[in-house]
């Protein structure tokens, strides 16, 4: 509300110009600017193999490009912005579609719908990029992952196990603590062994204090520990929001 219409202009430009070059330059397809969003695609119009890769790439490092963006702009006195950046891969309708005055090169189906509802959960668990499962079976090595949690978007009824992508390259030591202590706190949980799920939330606290999803596994476990889901529990979460 502090922008007037061409403040907010400016400001808009000056975000979305170095982003879609990042897209660009890995080969993907700007869809749409939607308000302040950007929608893109990877893999069409041309055939593109490592599409899951280069767009997981392109998400790192529209974060970091995020990063000196938000310096600039608090330099100037005006407000920093966050992101969060879903990505799914699957079959989907490729091609223009619209009406009969006008037609736009897009994509539709339930596997892109999935990939909007992903970029909604990061505010859940504090993330900037979450991928599915399938898209993380699409990767070749060149980023490295933690299991998120496996949910229910709201809108399906299939669960979908969610990953944050954390970096490029091999997994460095560092990383690995805390990335290897919340997967094995999140296998625990699934097994209802919640003392130690609990123990092994608190580790990643220890070394990450700063881990907003295991703050949200701590809550939960400790919640179900007092009342306990019973035998046919599956360990999935059901998203109520977009």
């Amino acid at each position: 509300e502090q922008f007037d219409a061409g403040e907010l202009t400016n400001f808009l430009n000056e975000y979305f110009t170095p982003m879609t070059a990042i897209i660009f330059q890995h080969g993907g397809t700007l869809d749409k600017y939607m308000g302040d969003a950007i929608m893109a695609f990877f893999g069409a119009p041309g055939d593109m193999e490592d599409h899951a890769d280069k767009g997981m790439i392109a998400a790192l490092e529209m974060v970091d490009c995020l990063h000196a963006l938000n310096e600039r702009w608090w330099a100037r006195g005006l407000p920093g912005i966050d992101i969060g950046i879903g990505l799914n891969s699957g079959p989907m309708r490729v091609g223009n579609m619209g009406s009969t005055q006008r037609m736009d090169y897009t994509v539709l189906g339930d596997n892109v719908n999935l990939g909007s509802r992903l970029e909604g959960i990061n505010k859940q668990y504090g993330t900037r990029v979450i991928v599915s499962e399938e898209t993380v079976n699409r990767s070749s090595g060149r980023v490295f992952f933690r299991e998120l949690d496996a949910v229910r978007v709201k809108g399906k009824l299939a669960p979908v196990r969610i990953f944050e992508v954390v970096g490029q390259g091999e997994r460095p030591e560092l990383e690995a603590a805390w990335i290897d202590a919340y997967e094995a706190g999140l296998e625990a949980y699934r097994t209802q062994q919640w003392d130690k799920a609990l123990a092994h939330f608190e580790q990643v606290l220890d070394l990450r204090d700063d881990d907003l999803a295991s703050r949200v596994f701590l809550e939960r476990a400790r919640s179900l520990k007092s009342n306990p889901p019973g035998d046919d529990w599956d360990g999935v979460f059901t998203m109520t929001s977009k």
